[in-house]
């Protein structure tokens, strides 16, 4: 199934734009005209669509960039006109990167283009899905409000990421502390203390003969392990560029017990979060899930957004795709399935959104709060087994002489 961004006229001649999937343009067309939309452009989603500048931008806005350009579109556009909110953000920043790309994208809404349509010359800045949204806000009149919201969401999506990278600092710097104490034990100074046993021609206990064959295999083979370990990694990074083996690898992750839930929740919570907003900005949930499900980086959660927008497509709602799925937490699915009961199907998934937020941070808090002591705990057992290898032919040989 290939993506197609459109620009179509609806039975009242107003233009309609957004993402479509479908095998090929011509079936894309067939679907438009079924929802009585007259295509007057139909271009694959990565394209920038004719018309408009290629993509000249190899670098990209990064998620902290485009969340504030957001939040300052969405405060300037609702007291002054657009070509000015977009010339004012790009001369306030202090990076010629954003200033490049704005300045694009400004230069095309001078030419007369959309904001949306104008985005596609930094296509790789500013999603499909976050054009999309854009080009609804642009429809329905309510541009500030839906760059509002957009800018909720990527803040949102901000502060989840720089929690876990703030909380993980620490453990990662704990953890690779503890591999270079053991290794620099193991290399330098299980050897020499060996040398001083060799000269005695006592038989040393079998804690201590395993210690040193274990630095006699650093000591001879390390580099030889190094290189294995550097091979293996960039092997399997090869290898997840093939969609079988990733696929396999993205199930083994689910599988994992605290992996696997964690990995589901953040899903689960950013898909809620995202629909949430979609509807609230007018979008339909199949074009909510056709485009969230490109940004969802586990191959099996998004092999199973792309079945559920199929599902939806085919008539079906988004609790019983949900169900059918049979991947996200089900409280995901008691909420949608209330949502659409009682018509409040925004107000249900942003609730769902929330509480899935809440799990994942309390969640991961738990676990990383726990992650510390037991680093400590591993380090502190394997520098003893190392010491006490060390003191146990110490205390034979003062037994012996005492004897």
């Amino acid at each position: 199934m290939a993506a197609f961004e459109y620009l179509a006229l609806d039975p009242k001649g107003a233009p309609r734009n957004g993402v479509i999937t479908a095998p090929d343009e011509t079936t894309a067309r067939q679907l438009l005209e079924r929802r009585r939309l007259a295509p007057v452009r139909l271009t694959p989603a990565n394209d920038t669509g004719p018309g408009l500048m290629p993509n000249l931008f190899k670098d990209r806005l990064k998620g902290k960039d485009l969340s504030l350009v957001t939040r300052q579109l969405s405060t300037l556009v609702s007291v002054t006109p657009l070509e000015e909110a977009l010339r004012a953000i790009a001369q306030n920043s202090d990076q010629p990167k954003v200033r490049a790309i704005l300045g694009e994208v400004h230069a095309g809404v001078r030419e007369g283009y959309r904001l949306s349509e104008a985005m596609g010359r930094a296509a790789t800045s500013f999603p499909p899905l976050y054009r999309a949204m854009v080009a609804a806000g642009e429809a329905s009149g309510s541009l500030p409000a839906i760059l509002e919201r957009l800018a909720d969401l990527l803040e949102q999506e901000q502060a989840v990421k720089a929690k876990l990278a703030t909380a993980l600092v620490y453990p990662i710097a704990l953890a690779i502390t503890a591999i270079l104490v053991v290794i620099a034990l193991l290399t330098f100074v299980v050897p020499k203390v060996v040398d001083q046993f060799d000269s005695m021609g006592q038989t040393l206990p079998l804690l201590t003969r395993i210690i040193i064959g274990i630095s006699h295999v650093l000591g001879t083979y390390g580099w030889i392990l190094a290189t294995l370990l550097v091979i293996g990694a960039l092997a399997f990074a090869q290898g997840l560029r093939s969609p079988g083996f990733r696929l396999a690898v993205d199930g083994g992750l689910l599988r994992l017990p605290v992996i696997g839930r964690l990995l589901r929740e953040a899903n689960a919570a950013r898909l809620a979060r995202t629909l949430s907003t979609m509807l609230a900005s007018g979008l339909p949930v199949l074009e909510g899930l056709t485009l969230t499900a490109r940004t969802v980086e586990n191959r099996v959660l998004r092999r199973a957004t792309e079945e559920m927008a199929i599902s939806i497509r085919e008539g079906g709602g988004l609790s019983a795709a949900l169900r059918k799925a049979a991947v996200f937490p089900p409280v995901l699915l008691y909420m949608a399935a209330s949502g659409e009961s009682s018509g409040r199907l925004e107000m249900m998934l942003s609730k769902a959104a929330d509480y899935l937020e809440r799990e994942f941070n309390t969640f991961t808090s738990a676990a990383l709060s726990l992650l510390e002591p037991a680093i400590i705990i591993v380090m502190g057992a394997v520098v003893a087994t190392i010491v006490l290898s060390i003191l146990l032919p110490i205390l034979q040989i003062n037994t012996l002489a005492i004897g």
